[in-house]
């Protein structure tokens, strides 16, 4: 992967025609070292800026941003007093001019020659950084080859957002500092864009070319106002009538288990109005799927399990539940509902699923989201196996597909425990009360989405009723104070599975 494009050709390819106007006042070099100062006339001469970074706003598909794009031609796109400056008073002038921020960092990190005294500005950077999301406003990053050191470990990660050049070299040490410091060589893929979003750490990869709809996607989401609240289209959620009696459970669990099932990400492309999908663990081909959407006009962050790939069960890891908590608290920092889809097979069992914690990692889930300040609308999609199910149900509603169900393991499972074969799991399965209605008898289930019969054989029309249950929740959620929902939430999962208290 070579450098990235200049500062000026990024912008030109991510801003509206002529919609950009500059920020930056003329900086005075502040420097007694004469060689410091050549290098900074012949920066100046090379690349026509006067610093490292360009900043002002724009337009991207008619949305007004702010922007911080840096210059490697520039001195590597290094950090000095000045630049810090620079960067600093145009988050603080988007903050007070109440725009979303777009962030493009490209830098070796701090600037050498200023030592100490750049270094430090990182926290000024950082500070205003943290006013502007405290503020509500979306501040959203795009890491450029190279994106290292102090850039990297301050405001180039700090996006709501993080996304990524594809191939770009992201860490915190440079390959040659490593080597001479800890005398080892780097792997080359360990600082890789794409290595870090397979770890979480990155959102999206995404080309050059592909970013100025990434951003535009991704604005029209979280700039979008929240429905007036409770709307009158959007009553109460009740359980619909059950079309023709409850589903057999047994059945349902066979039919939840069809390839031609709709996924977590054939809902979201059936019922999105607008959608970003963001980079999972182990990419497209893993159970976890993360998005910014809007669903029946509300503007969401989406966490669910997708959990088959043609008639391979996917198992959900513990990487895959540390990504939904992120998802949370993302969702907590930009105030938007969470929407969580549940359809899994199960957790991994396996060695390294133990010695990666997923237990552990489904117990931080569970406390996350009954924390979490924002609505939690939980979807109850189709299969609902053991904890790595459990993980994501916690929420002010739930709604259930008919044929849905949830059980500490899959009816087999449950068979071999309580009579040492996998026999019995029909039976069982009856008798354990796992599905979608006798769900809503013990205080899980809000509403329950008939599949008429199955889901697999109607998508189209399915999706279309499941959306419109998720917006009238969304709806009536929406209008619900934060205090009082927090209390109608203990409330509800205090009582969860006693029936006798309903």
């Amino acid at each position: 992967m070579g450098i990235s494009l200049t500062a000026r050709q990024l912008l030109g390819l991510l801003l509206d025609p002529g919609s950009f106007h500059g920020w930056d006042e003329p900086v005075a070099p502040k420097t007694a070292d004469a060689g410091y100062r050549a290098s900074l006339d012949r920066a100046r001469e090379r690349t026509g800026l006067d610093e490292a970074v360009v900043t002002g706003a724009g337009r991207i598909g008619g949305q007004a941003v702010a922007l911080v794009a840096s210059e490697f031609g520039f001195l590597g796109g290094s950090i000095g007093v000045a630049t810090a400056e620079r960067i600093t008073r145009a988050v603080e002038r988007a903050t007070a001019e109440r725009l979303p921020l777009v962030a493009l960092p490209v830098s070796g990190g701090t600037r050498m020659q200023e030592g100490s005294a750049a270094f430090l500005c990182m926290l000024r950077i950082t500070a205003a950084v943290q006013t502007h999301r405290a503020a509500g406003l979306p501040y959203l990053t795009y890491l450029r080859n190279p994106t290292m050191g102090g850039v990297f470990a301050s405001w180039g990660t700090l996006g709501q957002l993080v996304f990524a050049e594809p191939g770009a070299r992201l860490g915190f040490l440079g390959p040659r500092v490593y080597e001479e410091l800890r005398g080892l060589e780097l792997p080359a893929d360990v600082q890789r864009a794409e290595t870090l979003a397979d770890r979480g750490l990155v959102d999206a990869v995404v080309a050059p070319e592909e970013l100025r709809e990434v951003l535009r996607r991704s604005l029209s989401v979280l700039t979008r106002a929240a429905p007036v609240a409770p709307p009158a289209e959007h009553p109460e959620p009740s359980t619909p009538p059950e079309p023709t009696g409850r589903p057999d459970p047994w059945e349902s669990v066979r039919r939840t288990r069809r390839p031609d099932r709709p996924g977590t990400r054939e809902l979201l492309r059936r019922t999105a109005e607008d959608l970003v999908l963001l980079d999972t663990p182990c990419g497209r081909g893993g159970a976890l799927v993360r998005a910014l959407a809007v669903l029946e006009g509300h503007a969401v962050l989406v966490v669910g399990q997708e959990r088959q790939a043609g008639d391979r069960e996917r198992p959900f890891t513990a990487a895959d539940l540390r990504a939904v908590r992120r998802t949370a608290r993302l969702a907590e920092q930009l105030g938007l509902p969470l929407v969580t889809v549940v359809d899994t097979a199960g957790a991994e069992l396996s060695v390294q699923a133990e010695l990666d914690g997923v237990a552990v990692e489904i117990a931080h889930c569970l406390t996350t989201l009954l924390a979490l300040r924002t609505p939690v609308l939980a979807v109850l999609l189709g299969q609902g196996s053991g904890g790595g199910a459990l993980a994501l149900l916690p929420a002010d509603r739930v709604i259930a597909a008919g044929n849905a169900w949830l059980a500490p393991l899959p009816p087999e499972g449950a068979s071999a425990i309580v009579h040492r074969d996998g026999a019995h799991a029909a039976e069982l399965a009856r008798a354990q009360g796992i599905g979608a209605y006798d769900l809503a008898g013990v205080g899980l289930v809000d509403v329950v989405v008939p599949e008429l019969p199955d889901a697999a054989e109607e998508p189209a029309a399915f999706c279309e009723r499941l959306g419109r249950a998720v917006g009238d929740a969304l709806g009536a959620l929406s209008g619900v104070p934060e205090a009082e929902r927090s209390a109608a939430r203990a409330r509800r999962h205090r009582l969860l599975g006693d029936a006798t208290a309903r």
